[in-house]
C-alpha cells in the first residue's frame, strides 16, 4: 500500500487545495522545513496523503547518517515520467468541472491495449498541465482492484500459480 508520495509544482498551496478538494480532503502547509510546500490529506484510514513541493525542490540522498536533504535546482523542470493512481470519492461529473475550472487536460479513458477492450477507465487528471494523476471514481475504481488480481494477471500472461 503507498500512503503517500510527492510531486512538484508551480504553486504547490493551490495544487494541494484542488487535489484536497478531488479526494473530499483538506490542504495543510507541509510541516518539516521545506518551505512553502504543502500537502493533500484525504482523511481516510490509510493515512493517504500527496506532498506538493515548489518546482526548484529536489531531494537528494543524505551524507553518513544524515536523512534525505532538499536542494535548489536552477531549471523549470518539465514532463516527468511518474504518475499515480488515486480513487476520489466523487463523480466523473466533479472531476472534470475541477479540472476545466483550473484549465488542466482532465480526459476520461480507458487503459488497456490499442484496438482491445479496456480493462479500466481513468480520468487523466494533468496537474498544472505537467504531471499527471489518474483519478477513478468510486465506480471506475472497481474495475481496476477487480484487474490487478494475481490470478487475472497470472491466465493473462500464461504464469503457473505458485
Amino acid at each position: 500500500m503507498i500512503h503517500h508520495v510527492s510531486i512538484s509544482a508551480g504553486n504547490p498551496k493551490h495544487v494541494a487545495e484542488v487535489l484536497a478538494e478531488l479526494m473530499n480532503g483538506r490542504a495543510y502547509p507541509f510541516p518539516g522545513g521545506v518551505a512553502k510546500s504543502f500537502m493533500a490529506v484525504s482523511g481516510d484510514d490509510s493515512g493517504t496523503l500527496i506532498e506538493i513541493y515548489p518546482e526548484d525542490v529536489t531531494l537528494v540522498p543524505g551524507v553518513d547518517d544524515e536523512q534525505q536533504c532538499r536542494s535548489g535546482h536552477v531549471e523549470k523542470p518539465g514532463y516527468v515520467p511518474f504518475h499515480l493512481l488515486i480513487s476520489v470519492p466523487i463523480d466523473r461529473a466533479k472531476v472534470e468541472e475541477i479540472g476545466q475550472r483550473e484549465g488542466w487536460r482532465t480526459k476520461y479513458f480507458g487503459r488497456g491495449a490499442p484496438g482491445q477492450k479496456p480493462f479500466f477507465h481513468v480520468i487523466e487528471f494533468w496537474v498544472e498541465n505537467r504531471i499527471m494523476i489518474e483519478v477513478a471514481t468510486p465506480e471506475m475504481v472497481h474495475e481496476y482492484t477487480q484487474m490487478i488480481r494475481f490470478e487475472r494477471l497470472d491466465a493473462m500472461f500464461n504464469r503457473a500459480a505458485a
